[in-house]
């Protein structure tokens, strides 16, 4: 879906870009509008939370500081952790890590947030607490797309569920 992988067969089309068409110097312009939320976090390790979200943001074409400043405290508090800027990723536990990687999948206002198994390395209590940030995120009008194994979250968080079997996406 962020065109990763080519397609081989079929057409798809994502946040307005035809991934059985697009061309490869699109592919920056689409991954900025969506969001990625991996189950490893996969955050920075010798740069604090702040400096984490910065980088994606100058990455992106941003670069008046204040702009920038101004939106790591907007997504930050967006998913409770509006105190952590200058904390260090190993100062964070497993849930507020993957709350900073939600943060970092929302600086740039995605259409689409695709999280693969976001809760995977949690414990039950703060998977639910991930789940009702992303939660959050869906009211305000993010489209979400998550893999998960988990069918008690399915229980939890009614929501239409789509399943990959032999090789096609079914309605579960």
């Amino acid at each position: 879906m962020y065109a990763d992988l080519w397609l081989h067969t079929g057409s798809a089309k994502v946040a307005g870009y035809e991934l059985h068409k697009i061309k490869r110097s699109d592919i920056p312009f689409l991954r900025r509008k969506i969001g990625i939320v991996f189950q490893d976090f996969q955050l920075l390790s010798d740069r604090s939370v702040e400096d984490n979200l910065s980088f994606v943001l100058r990455a992106t074409g941003w670069n008046d500081k204040s702009k920038i400043s101004k939106r790591i405290a907007e997504v930050l508090m967006q998913v409770g952790l509006g105190t952590a800027q200058k904390r260090m990723p190993h100062q964070l536990s497993g849930g507020e890590q993957q709350r900073v990687v939600i943060a970092r999948a929302m600086l740039n206002e995605p259409k689409i947030l695709i999280a693969d198994e976001p809760t995977g390395n949690l414990d039950p209590e703060v998977g639910d607490q991930i789940m009702q940030v992303f939660k959050t995120i869906n009211n305000a009008g993010t489209a979400i797309l998550m893999a998960t194994h988990n069918h008690d979250f399915l229980r939890k968080f009614p929501a239409r569920v789509l399943k990959c079997e032999n090789g096609s996406v079914v309605e579960g």
